[in-house]
């Protein structure tokens, strides 16, 4: 059976087990799950985009532990605060390890993740299974064609998009780089280490669009190496600041990994449509 705790968020096919939930008027999240569940095997869905989402998921799984119910699996696919898997200036976090901590003291038997951010996430997560971008990639690069190149952004996705480029059958590579100022964010010096691109389409492959600052001066750098067309592929979406100043792309895709989208100028690729398996 399936706990699907964001109604419109339904990632794996099974029977699906109903419940209400709301939220206290003092801001505490509460559910109430159908009792028919109890003593079943339960696979839990969720999209963890904050401590109220988390804690949703908390009360679920006591909910079902005190029904006997089995949890043999949490699907998340976008990992809450991957991002900050590093203590960059004192006084800061470990925030992926919060979240880890927590998801960990509920001793779930599989944790499904799509893309994290890095390998510190999967080292930090008990009994986790990761999914890679590959599939999601190549249903990218069958839509545009196989003509393309893939753009590496910055040294922390080499090892990833070297990967993809070998499940593909080897596929062109281009490696970028950026400096990032880590008091302020401010990011500079983008560099494409190609010297003419002869207008080859150009398909960047990162795991988070946020603000999109990182793809926006990236872009320009590979027009400046005559680049030809210029998409973007992003595993988790979150498109902070919309999507006016990413029209320099000519077509952007992701997952609902993240969120819905119901935007002209973004494809998303659902995950139940083969991205899990």
């Amino acid at each position: 059976m399936i706990l699907n705790l964001d109604p419109n968020f339904k990632p794996v096919a099974g029977e699906e087990i109903q419940f209400q939930s709301f939220t206290f008027s003092g801001g505490e999240p509460h559910i109430k799950i159908d009792p028919n569940c109890n003593n079943q095997k339960v696979t839990i869905t969720h999209r963890l985009n904050s401590f109220n989402d988390l804690g949703l998921l908390c009360l679920a799984v006591d909910a079902l532990r005190r029904m006997d119910a089995k949890i043999e699996k949490l699907i998340i696919p976008y990992f809450p605060s991957a991002r900050q898997d590093r203590v960059m200036i004192s006084g800061e976090p470990l925030s992926v390890k919060v979240y880890a901590d927590i998801i960990n003291n509920l001793q779930i038997e599989k944790v499904v993740v799509f893309d994290p951010h890095s390998e510190v996430t999967p080292a930090l997560l008990n009994n986790c299974q990761v999914i890679s971008n590959h599939k999601f990639i190549e249903k990218i690069v069958a839509t545009i064609g196989n003509d393309v190149t893939l753009i590496s952004p910055d040294g922390g996705a080499l090892k990833k998009i070297y990967k993809v480029s070998e499940f593909l059958g080897g596929v062109e590579v281009v490696e970028c780089s950026k400096s990032r100022d880590v008091k302020t964010g401010k990011l500079t010096g983008f560099k494409v280490y190609n010297d003419n691109l002869e207008g080859k389409d150009c398909l960047i492959v990162d795991d988070i669009c946020d603000g999109g600052g990182t793809f926006i001066g990236l872009a320009a750098e590979l027009k400046n190496k005559n680049a030809g067309k210029l998409y973007l592929a992003v595993s988790h979406g979150i498109f902070s600041k919309g999507f006016d100043s990413l029209k320099c792309f000519d077509k952007i895709f992701t997952t609902n990994s993240f969120k819905d989208f119901d935007n002209e100028g973004i494809t998303q690729i659902n995950l139940q449509d083969g991205l899990l398996s």
